[in-house]
């Protein structure tokens, strides 16, 4: 544990977009330091620490754990890196705030998740999406009973970058091809999406998916299926029917082909007393509900949220006091399993399958 005195050393692994939204939010909280960046492309890394008035900055991070000067790390690599590289991190004694996924596989994830709880690590996965406000409103609204028992619900993620160019060109920039290749590490829509819109759900119903069946579909992009050494055969839709622990049954999808949605999600739970409906469209926040006299015709109310605590935040605050903060490795382990019995259900052709726990 980190006295809550004294400064919180973080180090940034990798220095993709998303490492700059990691930087940007640790050095917001006051008695947080980011000390050291790492990355082997020499040339960017020194772009990126020169910018961002990173001092210290390591090719290898064999290098940076012998230099040791850290408590933390945000783990902003590629999904397939992100278990090599925090197994060593974890047992050199140092924290972990991982990008989503936790793994490409359950097996994978569970060790992190394990490694992390016998070492007394705080290991967090950055499930950004836990910062929107009417998300965590909506979770405690169900937990107190305002919807009584949770019947259905209907979750939707929707992206159109595959078809304009809002954020870049998909067809020339690395960072956008690598998710469309499975041989570069991409789980494809359902890995790179579909975990956030899974987690919007199980933690607005506070209960885990119990079973699922899953179809997912790629489509043909460019001639011959690939540009350069990307080869495009990760998944670009997917459509999921699941039940959860609770009884509840609904629908979860998500895809890229969504024309006039750059980054939507939106989620709809009900239950034998009321309705809710999530929504985060266009950077902007909503949460409606039904409930009592306004059941019988159907009128909606909105209702406001206040601000909460980010997962950078909450990172740190663990840091300092030692008490593990959600959403934890262990909740991460649990959705690459979700993730890893979607593809299974995808591959038997359509089964309903219960996940193996």
């Amino acid at each position: 544990m980190t006295s809550a005195h004294s400064p919180v050393r973080i180090l940034i692994l990798g220095t993709g977009n998303m490492a700059r939204t990691h930087v940007a939010a640790f050095q917001k909280i006051p008695g947080v330091e980011v000390v050291a960046g790492v990355d082997r492309r020499t040339e960017i890394l020194d772009a990126f620490c020169a910018e961002l008035a990173i001092p210290h900055r390591f090719e290898t991070l064999e290098d940076a754990i012998a230099w040791g000067a850290f408590d933390a790390v945000s783990n902003v690599t590629p999904d397939a890196v992100h278990h090599p590289t925090t197994l060593p991190l974890l047992r050199a004694g140092k924290h972990v705030l991982c990008e989503k996924p936790l793994a490409t596989n359950a097996s994978d994830a569970r060790e992190m998740a394990d490694l992390a709880r016998t070492k007394g690590l705080i290991g967090m996965v950055n499930l950004s999406y836990r910062n929107v406000a009417v998300l965590q409103q909506a979770a405690g609204l169900v937990a107190e009973g305002a919807l009584g028992a949770l019947r259905h619900f209907e979750a939707s993620y929707l992206q159109s970058w595959l078809t304009q160019p809002a954020w870049g060109d998909w067809h020339t920039e690395s960072q956008w091809l690598w998710r469309l290749s499975t041989e570069h590490g991409s789980k494809g829509v359902l890995g790179d999406v579909g975990v956030h819109i899974l987690d919007f759900v199980v933690h607005a119903a506070g209960s885990p998916v119990a079973g699922l069946s899953c179809r997912m579909k790629t489509f043909d992009k460019a001639d011959g299926g690939r540009i350069g050494d990307y080869v495009l055969d990760a998944n670009d839709s997917f459509t999921l029917q699941a039940e959860l622990e609770n009884g509840a049954l609904g629908t979860v999808s998500a895809t890229r082909f969504a024309s006039g949605h750059l980054n939507d999600l939106r989620l709809r739970l009900y239950g034998d007393k009321g309705g809710l409906e999530v929504r985060f469209e266009n950077r902007i926040e909503s949460l409606r509900i039904c409930d009592g006299p306004d059941l019988e015709r159907a009128v909606w109310r909105d209702i406001a949220a206040l601000p909460v605590p980010t997962v950078y935040e909450r990172f740190v605050t663990a840091i300092r006091t030692g008490k593990a903060a959600e959403p934890g490795f262990d909740h991460g382990a649990r959705l690459q399993m979700v993730l890893d019995t979607a593809e299974k259900s995808h591959s038997d052709a359509s089964r309903f399958l219960e996940l193996d726990i």
